[in-house]
């Protein structure tokens, strides 16, 4: 019987339906799948000891992801479209995690992204280093599959 040994998490791409390019699913870094419940607190009379937390409403954060400057991206594209002609498209987002074959462990589907913030690292002619864009999306929700 062999042990399960965890995933490595540097061997992933991310998908978007509208960019053919290979160039756009590869990111330095992935940040921002999260879920969490809010909750809204009940306080029970006569029970002075703890207060109930109810579950209230799913929250999801932000996606972010991270990469060396790309010159003709269709993403940065997308973005620039929702922030200079205000072009809100709403698109589906794939996060794969891959094996060491390069076939799919886990995908997180991400519903309805949409640009949110694009940052370009500081330029800086005392420092020899890759220029680097972080792109955040908002979106309603992710599946796991």
């Amino acid at each position: 019987m062999t042990e399960y040994y965890p995933p490595w998490g540097f061997y992933y791409r991310v998908d978007f339906p509208f960019s053919g390019d290979a160039n756009d699913t590869r990111f330095q870094t992935v940040s921002g799948l999260t879920v969490e419940y809010d909750t809204e607190e009940y306080k029970e009379g006569g029970e002075n000891r703890f207060t109930h937390k109810l579950p209230v409403r799913t929250k999801y954060g932000d996606l972010s992801l991270k990469r060396g400057m790309l010159v003709g991206s269709q993403v940065i594209s997308w973005f620039t479209d929702a922030f200079r002609d205000r072009d809100f498209r709403p698109s589906a987002v794939s996060v794969i995690l891959m094996n060491e074959e390069g076939q799919p462990l886990r995908t997180w589907k991400v519903a309805h992204a949409v640009p949110k913030k694009w940052t370009v690292s500081d330029l800086n002619a005392n420092e020899n280093s890759v220029v680097v864009e972080t792109i955040e999306l908002t979106y309603r929700y992710f599946t796991v599959s």
